[in-house]
């Protein structure tokens, strides 16, 4: 691996903890925030004003979901605790549901995979869901042949973010190719 390689590599991991900074300071920490403040004005008014402490328990209890949801979508984007118990195919089905995207996956590969090979596959998912959230269809296949995972993705217009992904396949010996609307991958198994 050169140097510039690895350059690269570790720009993008800083850039993927600046990325898990921003969410956890705009999502769950604004959360924990308001409910610490709604936990105040209840603890004052739990004497005097009994109905008001009601609809203050309503506000923590929405704003403690909330947190407990970012805090959990935070945690698999950072390492899919699922990605062994469904295998592969069940984590990029559950990751297009959860983005809002109409997908098609296609995994006629095994489902026994090394963990960094398969997380590569759905952080590259991750990203072109990113890139399409809410808006048109996407697709992804993954295949086994010749000693290879090889994946594809296909969508109308695919992120950015998928070309910092290339030094993460690339590193793992395998080959990224980006074209209009067509992501292809391979590593070796």
């Amino acid at each position: 691996m050169g140097k510039n390689q690895q350059e690269r590599l570790v720009l993008a991991a800083d850039a993927d903890r600046r990325a898990i900074e921003r969410e956890l300071h705009g999502g769950v920490q604004q959360y924990l925030v308001a409910l610490a403040t709604t936990v105040q004005l209840a603890r004052r008014a739990a004497d005097s004003e009994p109905a008001a402490v009601n609809a203050l328990l309503d506000d923590m209890e929405r704003d403690l979901r909330r947190a407990l949801d970012e805090t959990a979508l935070l945690a698999q984007r950072i390492y899919p605790a699922s990605l062994g118990l469904g295998g592969l195919a069940a984590l990029l089905r559950s990751a297009a549901v959860q983005a809002g995207v109409p997908a098609n996956v296609d995994v006629s590969a095994g489902t026994n995979f090394a963990p960094e090979l398969a997380l590569t596959v759905y952080l590259c998912w991750l990203a072109a869901l990113a890139a399409r959230r809410g808006e048109k269809h996407v697709t992804i296949s993954v295949t086994e042949a010749d000693d290879a995972l090889s994946f594809e993705l296909a969508a109308e217009d695919l992120g950015g973010e998928l070309e910092q992904l290339r030094d993460r396949v690339e590193a793992l010996g395998g080959s990224l190719t980006m074209g209009p609307g067509r992501l292809s991958g391979s590593l070796p198994l």
